[in-house]
């Protein structure tokens, strides 16, 4: 099961109350306040984890709470902070408080950690109160309680290339052949209802990583079909691959509707670098010619069928190149910017 969003309740151990002691030794009946510091409460922390795929723990468990610090004791002994805890989640993760919907931080890699619920500070003991003019006190501090905070958690995949069509536009068949995933494929739509990832291997031990997304149809900016949920793990995608089927009524239709609905869910992500494919070109005669799809935007245009295995190779050697020149771009980005800020200040002058 396939769980991409969770809400729980996070709450921060109470820290330790401060103790009232006096000193009594044998040869020192009054030895004066000896009252120790409270312990720190437990924090929590969400922690990214390679291993997990998904926010199915947080089904079943919604409220995590850190334990409280031990009280002071006599002797000025301070009682022991408690452990913080931390909440594994998949890279990738968003993480927003529930109620403002503020965004408290991001996951996204292995051991990534944000603080979500602050352990409340120990109380301090009468020993801390002890002045020149007031030196038997038995003033003490309780501990302070812990930040208590409900959280949202959404989970948004990370991937070199997003795989986008409409439902039996050949997407999973497409993972499966380039890459290990072995995703459930049928002849009716909608047989991909939650994301897959795969990673794809050339020669030279080259990889990238591909993401396989459900079925997109009009008005999945508003939620229709399978909508906003998937299209969510889009967002992470370096780049997308639009797959236009060969045998759909009007290519160029199904082309411009996908990037449709793509520009109104995000104008960001109707910004990235997309390649079209026209898939199961097996269905094509002998001698048939592709039709041509007029996407000026498009970085290029291949055509493959994935059950004839015809294209395939190319299309990753493709992808492969494709990805590489986004990560490039992606470092020259902030250099770019700067640059364009300085001249904007230079003109101002």
């Amino acid at each position: 099961m396939f769980i991409d969003r969770a809400v729980v309740r996070t709450t921060g151990g109470t820290g330790g109350s401060g103790a009232s002691s006096f000193a009594r030794f044998k040869y020192k009946p009054k030895g004066g306040p000896d009252g120790g510091d409270g312990g720190h409460g437990g924090s929590v922390f969400v922690r990214g984890d390679p291993n997990l795929a998904t926010l199915l723990d947080y089904r079943y468990r919604v409220e995590w709470k850190a334990d409280r610090g031990e009280h002071g004791k006599g002797k000025t002994q301070t009682g022991a902070s408690a452990d913080d805890i931390y909440l594994p989640v998949p890279p990738g993760t968003l993480i927003r408080d529930a109620d403002s919907g503020s965004l408290l931080g991001e996951i996204l890699g292995p051991g990534d950690t944000v603080r979500v619920a602050q352990g409340g500070r120990g109380g301090r003991g009468n020993a801390r109160f002890a002045t020149s003019t007031h030196q038997a006190p038995r003033e003490w501090e309780p501990g302070e309680e812990g930040e208590d905070r409900q959280i949202e958690l959404v989970l948004k995949l990370i991937a070199d290339v997003g795989l986008v069509g409409e439902p039996n536009a050949g997407k999973s068949t497409l993972l499966s052949v380039i890459s290990a995933a072995r995703p459930k494929i049928a002849d009716y739509p909608f047989t991909t209802l939650e994301p897959n990832l795969g990673v794809a291997a050339l020669s030279g031990h080259r990889t990238f990583v591909v993401a396989d997304i459900p079925g997109i149809i009009g008005g999945a900016h508003q939620g229709k079909g399978l909508g906003l949920r998937f299209l969510q793990h889009v967002e992470r995608t370096r780049v997308l691959a639009f797959l236009v089927p060969l045998d759909a009524p009007d290519p160029q239709e199904t082309y411009e509707g996908l990037r449709h609905e793509i520009a109104r869910y995000s104008a960001a992500l109707a910004g990235k670098a997309h390649v079209i494919v026209l898939t199961k070109l097996d269905l094509l005669g002998p001698g048939a010619e592709a039709p041509r799809i007029a996407a000026p935007e498009a970085a290029g245009t291949l055509a493959i069928s994935s059950a004839a295995g015809t294209g395939v190779e190319e299309l990753k050697e493709y992808l492969w190149k494709f990805v590489e020149t986004a990560k490039a771009d992606e470092v020259e980005q902030p250099a770019t910017a700067e640059h364009e800020e300085w001249d904007l200040k230079e003109e101002e002058r």
